[in-house]
Parts: structure tokens; sequence; C-alpha cells
């Protein structure tokens, strides 16, 4: 069975949720610990269908520049602040805006695979808001 960067996106997403329930509870946590409680929660089959390598390259990689992606999201919010948005939200959006800026995954392939995750995880008024600040981020990184 190959790996897929969709069910990996969607790991990454529901591993930084749980990351950061433990920021905004006060808990000590160690993301290694977070990825392999998760990976062991999931049956098999379907941790053969994530590329590890990808998942913590994702889950790193938004937790390293934590603060830089934020930035660029806030830039955009109109009405909405990033911690005003629910956790599931803010893994989706996060990922995505760090995959736009960081790697070289395709600009469309980012907002495509966020704005599926927040129509299967988030509201509509929540998916098209990350529509609209993944679409300026994009233009951005484009000129």
């Amino acid at each position: 069975m190959k790996a897929n960067r969709t069910v990996t996106r969607e790991s990454a997403m529901a591993i930084l949720y749980q990351i950061f329930l433990y920021k905004k509870n006060k808990i000590n946590y160690d993301v290694e610990e977070v990825i392999n409680e998760y990976l062991e929660s999931i049956e098999i089959e379907d941790r053969k269908k994530i590329n590890i390598d990808f998942l913590k390259e994702l889950i790193n990689g938004v937790l390293d520049n934590i603060n830089d992606i934020d930035k660029n999201i806030e830039k955009y919010l109109e009405n909405w602040a990033i911690d005003r948005l629910g956790l599931t939200d803010q893994a989706i959006i996060r990922i995505s805006v760090y995959e736009l800026l960081y790697t070289d995954t395709p600009n469309l392939v980012c907002i495509n695979e966020a704005i599926e995750l927040s129509k299967k995880y988030s509201d509509e008024k929540v998916s098209k808001m990350i529509n609209g600040v993944l679409d300026k981020i994009y233009h951005e990184v484009q000129e």
C-alpha cells in the first residue's frame, strides 16, 4: 500500500490539534511521543498510508515556524484572530501556509488539500475564510 500525502496531512492535522490542546492547557509534551502515540492509536492498515517522513516534516515545520506562519495568516484575517479559530482549523491553515511558504509542494495542491480538510472538519463559514486567507497568501507568494 502506497503512502498517501492527503492521509498524511490529515494525520498531521490530528497530531497538531493534540499539541495545540496540550499547549492551551499548559500540559508538557514531547513531539515525538505525541506522533508515536497517534500512530499507535490507529489501525496498521491506516498507518501504512502515512508517509512518516512527510508527517514529521509538516508537524515540525509548523511548530518551528509558527510565529512566521501566524503573522502571514493574521495579515489576511478579517474580523478573525488565529486564536479564535478552533484548534482543528488552526492546524489546517497552519499546515497549508507552512507548505506554501517553506516547501516545493505546488501551491494549488496546498490550498486544495486545506479546503478539502476544512470541508470535512469545519463549518462552511470557516472553510470559506481559510480559502480566502490561503488565496491571498498564494497571490503574495506568486509575486
